[in-house]
């Protein structure tokens, strides 16, 4: 197997709340540096940054893992992320059709621009992304899966906009491929707190949430895998056959 440096929650300048500066070519370039070698781009309730990111890079380095941090109905943060055009298209569609129609206010939420390698602007989104789509966490989770997609529930340790802040714990029959702690989080600590997440036998993930360029890749989750692809970071988060995650 072979081991693999990843922070799967990074957010472009397309999120109102992502600095200007989080910019494809900052973020690839970045990475590179710092030896990281699977990046999630994740901006709120669109993948559209993300794909574009993916087609500058095509085949080369960083792997580039294609989602969405979704904020559902009770408010509570997840990371979706699917594979192929299509399932991503379908992704989009499910966001679309789900997002309330609240137009952005740039002077009060910031800008939400989508860019190309060249930093040209090629879309903005009308709608406000940070809003909550009208979707339970349930129905998330059954969407993505029913794509073939990776879903995990975002930043569970955080005091607001986290599954356990917004419902007081994790549901026992939420399906999820994993859990993700935020970049400071104690995890045992998080255990000692909350004991029934011992009993889920999740594999648990860390990354930064970076919306500024100084937090891109300050988590880092380690993937012990043969390659980088979809179903080795999906098999990697399930622990089968030899794969697995850790954190440090």
């Amino acid at each position: 197997m072979n081991r693999f440096r990843a922070d799967l929650h990074c957010h472009t300048l397309l999120s109102p709340c992502g600095d200007i500066e989080m910019t494809p070519a900052f973020i690839v370039r970045t990475a590179l540096r710092k030896g990281y070698d699977i990046i999630g781009i994740t901006d709120h309730n669109t993948t559209l940054q993300g794909r574009e990111i993916r087609r500058m890079v095509g085949g080369g380095e960083p792997y580039i893992l294609c989602g969405a941090e979704v904020t559902t109905r009770e408010e509570a943060h997840c990371l979706a992320f699917a594979y192929s055009e299509e399932s991503l298209d379908a992704l989009q569609r499910f966001l679309d059709d789900s997002l309330p129609k609240i137009p952005n206010d740039e002077e009060v939420f910031g800008y939400q621009l989508a860019v190309n390698e060249t930093e040209e602007v090629i879309y903005e989104a009308p709608w406000l992304l940070i809003s909550a789509i009208d979707r339970s966490i349930e129905e998330v989770a059954a969407f993505v899966a029913s794509i073939g997609g990776i879903f995990i529930p975002a930043h569970i340790d955080k005091p607001q906009n986290s599954v356990i802040s917004q419902l007081g714990f994790v549901p026992p029959d939420l399906h999820s491929d994993a859990l993700e702690i935020s970049a400071r989080c104690d995890l045992e600590s998080l255990l000692t707190r909350h004991p029934y997440l011992r009993k889920r036998n999740s594999s648990f993930i860390r990354s930064s949430d970076a919306h500024y360029p100084e937090d891109f890749c300050r988590a880092v989750t380690y993937f012990s895998m043969s390659c980088r692809n979809f179903e080795e970071i999906r098999m990697a988060l399930h622990g089968s056959e030899g794969r697995c995650v850790q954190i440090d």
